[in-house]
């Protein structure tokens, strides 16, 4: 798609991740799934005994003429905890740790600003990695969209909606509209 592009982020479960990112205007579609790891096509099951080297990721699809990489990696930045080392909350392991993969030198360039400027309102104390997005692999397709499709169950009711709802509030404007 022209004038399309494509970040790849880590920060813990990616179901909260996914909850948030496909209500942004400019997002196109959300893809979860798991990355930089060492293990070729890994299951859920596998990238959860945390082996693996997998981050689960949102491969998150964007219009950069209207919505920035930087306005995504704002929003990244509040939804998660970039200073909690392999983990998020009770969800611990490698596989939950802050990261952002990129696709290209320019993001890059981007990401580090904005790591760089995070980093320095946090006293130095982030822990997200910054990297070259590889061997990306898509998650199976009940993770796809998962607090959508099953938002009563427990998970989805005790920590995404909390998440989803703090998201909401602090980025009304950037909302689509049936958000």
């Amino acid at each position: 798609m022209a004038g399309m592009d494509l970040i790849t982020l880590g920060g813990g479960c990616f179901w909260c991740l996914d909850a948030c990112f496909r209500r942004l205007r400019g997002v196109t579609a959300v893809e979860s799934g798991f990355s930089n790891g060492h293990v070729l096509s890994p299951t859920y099951e596998q990238v959860c005994s945390g082996l693996t080297g997998h981050a689960e990721v949102v491969r998150v699809h964007f219009d950069p003429d209207i919505i920035s990489l930087a306005s995504l990696l704002e929003v990244f930045f509040v939804i998660h905890d970039p200073t909690q080392v392999n983990g998020q909350g009770a969800d611990l392991g490698p596989q939950y740790r802050s990261g952002i993969y990129v696709h290209s030198a320019a993001q890059e360039a981007i990401a580090r600003q904005v790591l760089n400027e995070v980093q320095q309102a946090l006293a130095g104390r982030v822990v997200t990695e910054l990297a070259f997005e590889q061997g990306y692999t898509p998650a199976e397709a009940v993770h796809q969209g998962y607090f959508d499709a099953n938002s009563e169950a427990g998970y989805c009711t005790f920590v995404i909606e909390p998440k989803l709802q703090k998201f909401q509030a602090r980025f009304r404007s950037l909302l689509r509209e049936d958000a």
